[in-house]
């Protein structure tokens, strides 16, 4: 099965305004290989006919969570770029205590937008679970949003092959992991007291209003925004001001910068910005 030009535009003119990602001619033979197997799934002979149903009023209910897989890349691991998290620990929140102290402000928010399968909120709250332990006063909650249902039905479920634990210590595995009794698959679980500070939902950063219910301190956005063009990435990052309290943080992946940028972010380390 082919691809043919106008359909790849048609594909791609909607996939850009559907979810911000720019698909360039260099992406057709990947969204050729990764949609081969929907037209398969649903018995289409072409993809002259699955944009014909995608775009139909029945695709578009049935069919948009799966391009939505198809199109997004859900790379992620436990502790990915620790310094990130040594940072939080060491640096943000000492900063965040000294605007406010602990005892004097509500729980700590912290977003992670783009989850994908939960790993990055799940070491989010182990550090600060740490924290917890060692200062009373603090509390936290995690929000965590993705585009993809299939990615956070992983994350909710909260199971992971053991060989996904490796980046985890073994202090931290003690506390947080549980560990599963089939010694042919070796599963982790994540612990039930970690599991619930962590709330997930369904976010389309193409959404107009993102209907937070609260603002936060800081938000985690890592290796998300390299698949937009520049115009998105910035009107992204103007939204997330809107959601990020004064003072607050926002950590991006090892590639990514808001150089040159209009927003009130203010670079404080590599690929870390604080909202002045």
């Amino acid at each position: 099965m082919v691809l043919s030009n106008q359909d790849f535009k048609r594909l791609s003119s909607f996939i850009y305004d559907e979810l911000g990602i720019k698909m360039s001619d260099g992406k057709k033979t990947m969204l050729t290989g990764r949609l081969t197997r929907r037209l398969r799934a649903l018995d289409l002979s072409s993809f002259s006919e699955y944009c014909d149903f995608l775009f139909s009023s029945e695709g578009l209910e049935k069919e948009l969570v799966h391009l939505i897989s198809a199109v997004t890349t859900n790379k992620t691991d436990f502790f990915r770029e620790p310094g990130h998290f040594d940072y939080l620990t060491q640096t943000t929140l000492p900063t965040l205590q000294q605007q406010q102290p602990f005892d004097n402000r509500n729980k700590f928010k912290i977003w992670s937008a783009g989850c994908s399968t939960g790993e990055e909120p799940y070491t989010m709250s182990m550090v600060l679970a740490d924290v917890k332990a060692a200062n009373p006063n603090f509390d936290f909650e995690i929000l965590a949003t993705d585009i993809s249902n299939r990615v956070l039905d992983v994350a909710r479920r909260a199971v992971y092959p053991m060989e996904q634990a490796k980046p985890v210590t073994m202090p931290y595995r003690q506390k947080y992991l549980l560990k599963g009794r089939n010694s042919k698959n070796p599963q982790v679980r994540i612990t039930p007291g970690l599991r619930k500070q962590v709330r997930f939902g369904r976010l389309n950063f193409m959404d107009t209003d993102f209907r937070l219910p609260a603002k936060v301190d800081v938000i985690f956005c890592r290796n998300v925004i390299i698949y937009f063009d520049k115009p998105t990435q910035e009107r992204l990052m103007q939204k997330f001001c809107q959601y990020l309290k004064k003072g607050g943080y926002l950590f991006l992946g090892h590639s990514e910068s808001l150089h040159g940028y209009d927003t009130p972010l203010v670079q404080v380390a590599p690929t870390i910005y604080r909202y002045q």
